[in-house]
């Protein structure tokens, strides 16, 4: 299994903390964000005698209003199309274990998600990447890469969209490209869409699940983490039209029993949260990343590609290993007492030896802490280039 480059680099954080260091935490996706209060409210004024078990596929409850839900996004599915997971991380999982077998391929424009590496290997899957790049802020790559990679090996293509590290946001004409080639080719077109509302500059979001003649090769998964700020909810989803898939998966929802009842009370509650709530969220973000890539473009010799969505950039640094640096950044380095925490990006790439130099950013932070990171990590990179 792959260590997590968001979270390796722990231990070195907690060591900086019992020194007393502050620091700006801008390697995980952990939003500050305050959690819709209906939500919070639901698991705390209930009237539970026995806390049981759910279904295995999720309350029906939830099913049937999350199923409203997407059906008021332009995603028209049913609560049978639905099963509720601990986690979008589950919903991976059971996806890949559900579609591939040992030695089967799925094909993923990199940098992507890091974890993708530990559910593909812990189902025995092989990653197949095809690497997209910071000087064309990491758009899709030309479908002709793709389908040069195909095998009687590969089961699907992988996307997360918005993107988890890069924050790109696939057009219509993209999502409509990867529809064809799987079309062509028989295969699953799985989409990692838990960061759908985090569009920016009035772009919108094109779901798998919405596009015609797609839906017995569209799987989406979705989670609460990031639309309602409720990361520890540990609550996602999987979603098909193809019965077979639903069928499979199943299957290991039966074999973990059920995903966590108070959580899908939270996230049942969390449905009813008013527009207004997501709208200044956005507003927030969108304000966050603008200081944040300003910031960024204004120190030398660094690269980065402007996101469109979600909360997350790639930054190229003019340093040569950035794992090494951002272990320095904690143990070494430190500005009036403070210092910065990112994720070193090599980790979210499947090729070997790529993106060393590259750094994933998390603008989850009140602007005010992200312009004193950003100050931070400027004096740093001239610190540590000398």
């Amino acid at each position: 299994m792959p260590e997590s480059p968001i979270r390796k680099l722990v231990p070195y954080a907690e060591a900086a903390i019992k020194k007393g260091r502050i620091i700006y935490q801008l390697n995980i996706g952990q939003p500050d964000i305050k959690t819709p209060s209906n939500a919070l409210a639901a698991v705390k004024n209930n009237d539970i005698d026995v806390l049981s078990y759910s279904h295995s596929a999720g309350f029906e409850s939830y099913r049937e209003k999350l199923a409203q839900y997407y059906t008021n996004h332009d995603i028209k599915v049913s609560s049978n199309d639905l099963i509720i997971t601990t986690g979008g991380s589950e919903a991976l999982l059971f996806t890949m274990g559900s579609i591939a077998d040992a030695g089967d391929e799925v094909i993923i424009p990199e940098p992507f998600y890091a974890n993708y590496n530990g559910f593909a290997t812990s189902s025995g899957v092989t990653v197949v990447p095809v690497k997209s790049k910071i000087e064309d802020g990491f758009a899709l790559p030309p479908i002709s890469e793709f389908e040069d990679l195909i095998t009687p090996r590969t089961k699907a293509i992988l996307i997360c969209n918005p993107g988890n590290p890069t924050g790109y946001l696939y057009t219509q004409e993209e999502i409509q490209q990867l529809a064809e080639i799987v079309k062509k080719h028989d295969l699953f077109l799985v989409a990692d869409e838990v960061y759908r509302e985090f569009a920016y500059e009035g772009a919108k979001h094109y779901s798998v699940m919405s596009i015609p003649g797609l839906e017995e090769h569209a799987i989406m998964i979705d989670s609460v983490s990031k639309r309602y700020s409720m990361c520890g909810a540990r609550i996602g989803c999987l979603a098909s039209k193809n019965k077979q898939v639903m069928a499979t998966a199943m299957k290991f929802a039966q074999a973990r029993l059920s995903p966590p009842t108070f959580a899908q009370i939270a996230s049942e509650a969390a449905l009813d949260t008013p527009q207004s709530y997501f709208d200044e969220v956005i507003e927030e973000y969108s304000s966050r990343r603008n200081t944040l890539i300003a910031g960024l473009e204004g120190i030398e010799g660094v690269k980065v590609a402007k996101p469109m969505g979600a909360f997350y950039c790639i930054a190229q640094l003019p340093i040569d290993d950035a794992e090494d640096f951002a272990k320095w950044l904690l143990e070494s380095f430190q500005l009036n007492n403070e210092t910065v925490m990112v994720a070193p990006a090599a980790g979210f790439y499947s090729t070997p030896n790529t993106g060393l130099n590259q750094v994933r950013i998390a603008y989850v932070l009140k602007e005010e802490d992200l312009l004193r990171s950003i100050e931070i990590l400027k004096v740093a990179l001239k610190e540590y280039k000398a």
